[in-house]
């Protein structure tokens, strides 16, 4: 399959309903590195925990952050690796994981859709659909944002003021803004190749 196909991708927070996901269009030269931050980007995560991918039973990461060796696996430079060079081809219905915050434990399925062609009036990557807005960082994974999301839409709730207060005005769990999205997945994008410069040079 040609590399200059676009990679379509759905990725989904995992044991919530309903979804919360994201449709992406991904050039196939982007590394684990840079996805990494299209993922943040595309769910509105902060980038405070660490995190991995599990492609094909092997973790690829930042392997400083295990120099204590706690974890069972090694740990593959996720710079080195580009998405092109797994075979997502001759997989039927491919599918990787991205885990983030190992305490809250967001897990992200992200299923390989389709490769399509390249759209000259884009700009890659891309967020193309979703719906609805990820957690706030620190909420207490699954079961505490689905006690959080009790709180948030009862007014009557003992939490609810402060759920409110502590997520802050503009947080709207129903909401997918696909244009501010994007701006973000640009923005990050251009901060990280910036800084993998600035540290090559």
């Amino acid at each position: 399959m040609p590399d200059t196909l676009i990679i379509q991708a759905k990725v989904t927070i995992q044991d919530i309903q309903p979804e919360i996901w994201r449709r992406l269009l991904l050039p196939p030269e982007l590394n684990l590195a840079l996805l990494h931050e299209v993922l943040q980007a595309a769910f509105g995560w902060t980038d405070s925990h660490l995190h991995q991918f599990i492609i094909g039973g092997l973790v690829y990461g930042a392997p400083e952050f295990d120099q204590d060796g706690l974890s069972d696996n090694t740990t593959f430079e996720a710079t080195s690796v580009r998405l092109l060079d797994f075979d997502f081809y001759h997989v039927p219905q491919p599918s990787f994981l991205y885990h983030y915050d190992f305490g809250d434990s967001w897990r992200h399925l992200v299923d390989v859709e389709a490769r399509i062609p390249q759209d000259p009036s884009l700009k890659y990557p891309v967020c193309i659909a979703g719906a609805r807005r990820a957690p706030p960082e620190d909420v207490g994974g699954t079961h505490g944002y689905m006690n959080f999301l009790e709180a948030w839409h009862d007014r009557a709730h003992e939490e609810h003021k402060a759920n409110r207060r502590w997520a802050g005005r503009a947080f709207d769990p129903e909401k997918c803004d696909l244009a501010a999205i994007n701006k973000a997945i640009t923005s990050r994008l251009r901060k990280a190749r910036g800084d993998y410069i600035s540290r090559t040079h």
